[in-house]
């Protein structure tokens, strides 16, 4: 018996992704983000081979110049190329995006998977710690944490982790409420599994697809976060570039060059929106309600 629930769950999990991928190409709206998403992933990832110029590299000659042949998102302040700067920002940003989100997930569902499964003074003070950090702005939190961690890209990643964990803690434990009372999980008792093999073996496997579109959408969030934290100097740190150390910049010069902040406010809200469609398309693509 044990043998056929786990032949006909393997060719259940084999059939999945097929399905959600048919229904992901039915939607338009998320094969557009997965583009967008896809064309500043590769960007930033062939960024050392690029023809491109130094992102650091100055040139006194041509400071704030306008978009021409030679550079053709124009100048910064210091001469430097935009086109290059942005290019290699995205660098920064998808992976503090990423990065985050993964900080997030590696402890946001381990306590909310205990806190769900075990139920009693467990869940009751993972869920009041949980219930405090969630009372807190997103932002402010991340804020706080980059100030006290100091500033550079990587103790920023952590502050916006950190930041975003409680939500997969909440998430998780909910989805672990609904699927622990399940009869293949009874079964697996029943026949005297231990704690750890059941959570991993058929609770969590049957609640990650949610956690997979929170991870998405929560992207888009981390990715605004460390603009944002960039913007206030506790991101990444000059010379290095970044977008939202480039709209900090840009601040000063609106009126004589606006290109320096035009340029990293489209890359960021195209991002953002990338990745809030492509979220919006897999939850859409995952959820078994929908046909």
């Amino acid at each position: 018996m044990t043998t056929i629930v786990e032949s006909v769950g393997t060719v259940s999990a084999k059939r999945a992704p097929n399905r959600a991928w048919r229904k992901m190409k039915r939607n338009r709206s998320a094969l557009v983000g997965l583009c967008i998403v896809l064309f500043f992933a590769i960007l930033a990832v062939l960024a050392p081979l690029l023809p491109i110029p130094d992102p650091i590299a100055t040139s006194w000659g041509a400071i704030r110049k306008a978009p021409s042949a030679a550079h053709w998102l124009g100048t910064d302040d210091l001469g430097r190329d935009v086109l290059s700067r942005m290019i290699w920002g995205a660098q920064a940003s998808l992976m503090a995006g990423f990065f985050s989100v993964l900080i997030a997930i590696g402890i946001g569902v381990p306590f909310g998977l205990l806190a769900g499964y075990f139920g009693g003074w467990v869940d009751m003070v993972i869920s009041r710690i949980t219930d405090a950090l969630l009372a807190m702005p997103f932002l402010i939190t991340a804020i706080a944490l980059a100030a006290f961690l100091g500033p550079s890209l990587t103790n920023a990643m952590i502050a916006i982790g950190l930041s975003a964990m409680p939500i997969f803690v909440r998430l998780t434990r909910g989805q672990v409420l609904a699927v622990k009372t399940e009869d293949y999980v009874e079964g697996a008792r029943s026949v005297g599994l231990g704690h750890v093999d059941i959570m991993t073996r058929y609770i969590l496997p049957n609640v990650f697809a949610p956690i997979i579109v929170q991870a998405t959408l929560t992207v888009a969030t981390a990715i605004i976060a460390e603009a944002s934290l960039s913007f206030l100097g506790l991101g990444q740190q000059a010379p290095a570039p970044s977008w939202g150390s480039m709209l900090n910049v840009a601040k000063n010069f609106l009126s004589q060059a606006p290109w320096m902040a035009m340029w990293p406010g489209i890359a960021i809200f195209l991002v953002v929106i990338g990745f809030n469609l492509l979220g919006d398309g897999l939850r859409d693509a995952l959820d078994p309600r929908e046909s």
